[in-house]
């Protein structure tokens, strides 16, 4: 018979149903998430972008997925930005292209008085974000002190969903115009999925890395040149994201 999670931390999560999250997210590593927690971490400085498989529990990485279905799925709201025709139309010189950034994907801040944040702290996502461990989780990563104050949001990728090519340079503001810092959770349903993050070294958009794989956590040192590629998966099927972004603590 399933357990359910939630109400005491520890518990197996193989084939366990999550009605809550932990209080604390060092609950949800696996052996080798619980080694980058411990200032064990591969040095995610030398490159814009980090990504690992398997840093969250497999099984409550799963359970996870199904928890921010059945709870959240209902509270988000579409991201859409085509393609704006005048990108063709307008053009008058050849390889004169520019293309704004482009999106399609439901999303959910956890801020304010939206729903979304209400249920996020009915099952105790939004506790557990903010939680001790998941800032010396982002910190071990950032190798570097964070301020206190971030941002939280909820991504859900469904197929065909993507987010076309972007920096997320934000010079407008002064504590991001220097750099900031992204931490990802990804969450995916048993089915076989796929989706490519790909971010450009020396100057082009070469690398690539999929991220909807179980227990994926990736981590963005900001801004970089990226974009996801459509995900890809059953009719039904989703990738859900759950991320912190984070000011440097030195800005």
């Amino acid at each position: 018979m399933a357990g359910t999670i939630g109400r005491a931390p520890g518990l197996c999560y193989s084939g366990a149903i999550m009605r809550r999250f932990p209080a604390e997210f060092a609950d949800l590593l696996s052996p080798a998430g619980r080694r980058v927690l411990a200032g064990r971490a591969p040095d995610a400085r030398a490159a814009p972008f980090f990504a690992q498989a398997g840093l969250i529990d497999r099984g409550a990485a799963r359970a996870i997925h199904a928890l921010l279905e059945s709870a959240l799925a209902a509270h988000l709201a579409p991201m859409v930005r085509a393609i704006p025709p005048e990108t063709i139309a307008n053009q008058t010189r050849n390889y004169q292209e520019r293309l704004p950034k482009t999106v399609r994907v439901r999303s959910a801040f956890l801020d304010g008085r939206a729903r979304a944040r209400r249920v996020a702290g009915e099952i105790g996502l939004e506790g557990m974000l903010r939680s001790a461990s998941f800032r010396a989780f982002a910190e071990a990563l950032a190798g570097e002190a964070l301020a206190p104050d971030f941002g939280r949001q909820v991504l859900r990728y469904g197929p065909g969903d993507y987010s076309g090519p972007h920096t997320d340079h934000h010079p407008e503001d002064p504590r991001a115009a220097k750099g900031y810092f992204d931490l990802h959770l990804g969450f995916v349903g048993p089915a076989q999925a796929r989706q490519l993050l790909v971010y450009a070294r020396d100057g082009h958009l070469c690398e690539s890395v999929d991220v909807a794989r179980p227990g994926m956590v990736s981590a963005y040192r900001l801004p970089f040149w990226h974009y996801t590629t459509p995900f890809e998966g059953a009719p039904k099927s989703a990738r859900w994201v759950v991320l912190g972004t984070f000011y440097y603590a030195r800005f």
